[in-house]
C-alpha cells in the first residue's frame, strides 16, 4: 500500500515536469512569422496620419454595459486609413449601417475600423502602416470620424495602451 503512494505521489510530481521539458523542446521552436508574434513584439501605428482625438475609450461596468469602446479620431490631412498592426484582414465590408475592416493581429489582438471603404478583401496580409481603405459615413460616429477599437483576447481595451507615443494633450484657455 505504501509502494503505490509513492509511486502516485512519483507520477504526480513527476507529470508536470515532462509537459514543461516537451514545451520547451527544440522540436516545437519554430519562428514566428509578422502575424504570429508576441505582443511585446507587434508594432502598432495610428490608422490616420494625423487626428485629434474627439471621443476617448470608457470601459463599461459589465460585458454589455454602457460605454465606448475604443477612440473616435478625426483625420486633419487626407482621409487613408492604415492598419495599426500587422496581421490579415479578418473582415472587410458593411455591417448594419457601416462599412468596417476587421483585422486580426497575432497574441489575440483583433483591431475593427469604422467606418471605413475598405480597398482589400477578407484573407488580405497586411503589414503595419498598410493602407486598408478611406474614412467613409455611418455608424455612430460624426460625419469624417473614425472608431479605433481594439479586442485581446475577446475583451475591448484602450487603443492608447499600446502605443508608446500618446498624443499630447492641449490645454485651451478657460472662460
Amino acid at each position: 500500500m505504501i509502494s503505490m503512494k509513492r509511486a502516485l505521489v512519483f507520477i504526480v510530481m513527476l507529470a508536470p515536469l515532462a509537459s514543461i521539458l516537451a514545451l520547451s523542446s527544440p522540436a516545437s521552436a519554430r519562428p514566428a512569422s509578422a502575424v504570429e508574434r508576441s505582443s511585446a513584439e507587434i508594432e502598432w501605428v495610428w490608422p490616420i496620419a494625423a487626428f485629434r482625438v474627439t471621443a476617448s475609450f470608457a470601459a463599461p461596468a459589465h460585458a454589455y454595459g454602457p460605454g465606448h469602446r475604443g477612440l473616435d479620431i478625426v483625420p486633419l490631412d487626407g482621409n487613408s486609413v492604415f492598419a495599426p498592426a500587422a496581421g490579415i484582414v479578418a473582415f472587410a465590408g458593411k455591417v448594419a449601417d457601416r462599412s468596417l475592416v476587421t483585422i486580426s493581429h497575432s497574441d489575440g489582438f483583433v483591431t475593427t475600423l469604422e467606418p471605413v471603404s475598405p480597398t482589400l478583401v477578407a484573407g488580405s496580409v497586411v503589414d503595419a502602416g498598410a493602407p486598408v481603405g478611406e474614412v467613409a459615413t455611418g455608424g455612430h460616429a460624426s460625419l469624417g470620424t473614425l472608431h479605433f477599437g481594439v479586442r485581446k483576447a475577446g475583451v475591448y481595451i484602450n487603443p492608447l495602451t499600446l502605443f508608446e507615443q500618446i498624443p499630447r494633450a492641449v490645454l485651451l484657455p478657460c472662460c
